[in-house]
């Protein structure tokens, strides 16, 4: 087994091309988390011409509700959420400049389209291990939508955080592929 590349979310879209589907890596950096209900207000604030709580040119984005820190830590627990839930949204984000998106399980057919035509990338964290995860986040700062609680957005500062490269910028899919490889 090869060790993980490290990857700056600065980088990433400049670096798309070094990762396959099947891939582990390191992510270090900013990223911002969405879920349904932000998603929802993200895509009103595009139609309507407002700015936006964070730039989407080459944004990561992790489907995460974060839990309330503990004393003595920056953040709970924030393993991904399902991220077919974002699927109606994802392909207007990508089309507008989002890099990666980060969560958990397949994409629809069209996210997978709208990735290979972006060139973006779709990561997976590791579902069930949100307490591990939050060991990789070393800021989390709540930058719109507080209203929301725990799917309000957020920018974390992510630190080596452990991640899988579930489609790759060629539009290849861990999940149909591995099922492929599975059935031989």
């Amino acid at each position: 087994m090869t060790e993980p590349k490290s990857f700056r979310t600065e980088e990433l879209r400049a670096r798309v091309s070094e990762l396959r589907a099947g891939d582990s890596l390191r992510l270090s950096g900013t990223v911002y988390t969405a879920r349904d209900a932000a998603h929802k207000r993200i895509l009103a604030a595009i139609e309507a011409g407002e700015e936006l709580p964070f730039p989407l040119k080459d944004a990561v984005i992790y489907y995460a509700g974060p839990t309330a820190a503990p004393p003595g830590h920056v953040i709970g627990a924030c393993g991904p959420t399902t991220a077919s839930r974002m699927d109606p949204f994802a392909p207007r984000l990508l089309d507008l400049g989002l890099a990666a998106m980060i969560g958990k399980g397949e994409r629809s057919p069209e996210v997978v389209e709208a990735v290979r035509r972006n060139r973006a990338l779709y990561l997976c964290a590791i579902g069930g291990a949100g307490a591990l995860a939050a060991r990789h986040i070393t800021a989390c700062e709540v930058i719109a939508y507080p209203e929301l609680g725990c799917e309000s957005v957020k920018r974390l500062t992510f630190a080596d955080f452990p991640l899988i490269c579930a489609i790759d910028a060629e539009g290849n899919d861990l999940f149909r592929e591995g099922r492929k490889t599975y059935a031989k």
